[in-house]
């Protein structure tokens, strides 16, 4: 990326796709529950969704090098289409998981995705190192913002169904929605210049001098990723549903103020960064928010539960920018893209197991064991995470400390 306008549209684009993924994620269980479909077979969907993510980012990696990436980007808009378009029209188990292994949902709403690695490097390209974590924060700024106004647009079935609709025609017309915002992304890619956007300009992916950094990140950021699954967002709108009879209207704006204060604290973990360093900026937010989790799973007041899950929604994706700026940091610029597509697509596949777990033990006696899980496997990611890396600085850190 070399010009803003490039610059421009990558970020729209990303806003788009944010907006589409902050009411899926709500409307995902809702449809299934409406369907018929039981706790265990919803948490099995959202694992087939991550797998299928997992395959696809690593399949990207693979033929970046042969494709343009205008190409590669109008195909993932071309996946949001055939998801919103298809979905509605399944009514089968099996063919619900099919769609769901082979579309774009993705019932984490978080930085997942196959063309996530190819932005990361694309982004990286022509940034400073003093630049490089606050990119990142504005590029998940906007991917938070758009998906909080995502996520009161989740509340539209609901207005819909006072008006006469019935409730899964009106969450059908959603994923019609989800199908245009895929449309307008391939217009927004459609835009970039070829030989802007070429795969020439893009490094092979081989990893190199920083392969062994990159397999440790890559096996922690995995352990983070599984105990993540277990409360992907999908699966914890299904447990405020079921445990606290909370409404579609009701949930949307949870998510709203959720998605807001993760944008919010975007900025701030840039700040935060630049003063305690990338490492502890993601390990001493990343543990506060775990505790506040694991409370959450005891309280029995769906407002103190509200506030806690509030909380951790502030303190939870500091890591994002973060950790996405460390990588990138910590290699060559000629190892950058293969980097992204190394520690994405582990986390992936890491993710897409504990969803079904999860969905099992939603229908058990305790419905908040999810929330400890992941809690605690959390912390002991970010405590293996400070100690296997607290000497290991990105460049501008080297330099403040000279």
């Amino acid at each position: 990326m070399r010009t803003p306008s490039d610059i421009l549209c990558l970020y729209g684009a990303r806003a788009l796709r944010g907006f589409g993924d902050g009411f899926a994620i709500i409307i995902l269980p809702v449809y299934l529950s409406a369907a018929g479909f039981s706790p265990q077979a919803i948490g099995v969907v959202a694992s087939t969704s991550l797998l299928g993510t997992a395959v696809l980012t690593l399949i990207t990696g693979f033929i970046a090098p042969r494709f343009e990436l205008r190409s590669l980007f109008l195909a993932g808009a071309g996946l949001m289409v055939f998801t919103g378009l298809i979905f509605p029209a399944a009514e089968t188990l099996a063919l619900v998981l099919l769609i769901a292994f082979i579309g774009s949902i993705n019932p984490s709403g978080g930085d997942l995705g196959m063309l996530v690695p190819l932005e990361h490097a694309l982004l990286t390209k022509e940034t400073a190192d003093r630049d490089r974590t606050a990119i990142f924060a504005r590029y998940s700024l906007i991917g938070s913002l758009t998906a909080a106004v995502g996520s009161l647009a989740a509340a539209l079935p609901e207005t819909l169904v006072s008006g006469g609709w019935s409730r899964l025609s009106a969450i059908k017309l959603m994923f019609y929605l989800y199908a245009v915002l895929g449309l307008l992304a391939a217009l927004l890619y459609r835009r970039l210049p070829r030989d802007h956007s070429h795969a020439a300009d893009v490094p092979k992916p081989a990893l190199g001098p920083s392969r062994n950094i990159v397999y440790r990140l890559a096996a922690l950021f995995s352990m983070d990723a599984f105990a993540g699954g277990f409360v992907v967002q999908s699966l914890l709108a299904l447990w405020l549903f079921q445990r606290f009879n909370l409404s579609l209207e009701a949930a949307s704006v949870y998510f709203f103020f959720s998605s807001l204060l993760g944008a919010m604290s975007f900025p701030v973990a840039a700040w935060l960064a630049g003063r305690i360093g990338l490492i502890n900026t993601m390990v001493f937010t990343h543990i506060p928010s775990s505790l506040c989790l694991i409370a959450a799973a005891f309280s029995s007041d769906l407002t103190v539960v509200l506030a806690l899950l509030l909380v951790r929604s502030a303190l939870s994706q500091m890591d994002v920018p973060t950790r996405s700026s460390y990588v990138m940091a910590v290699v060559t610029p000629a190892e950058r893209t293969a980097a992204a597509s190394v520690t994405a697509v582990p986390r992936s596949l890491a993710s897409s197991i504990s969803p079904a777990i999860a969905g099992f033990m939603l229908a058990g006696p305790f419905s908040g064991l999810p929330l400890v899980v992941c809690g605690v496997l959390k912390i002991g990611y970010d405590l293996a995470l400070l100690r296997m890396f607290r000497h290991t600085k990105p460049p501008e850190e080297v330099l403040r400390s000279d």
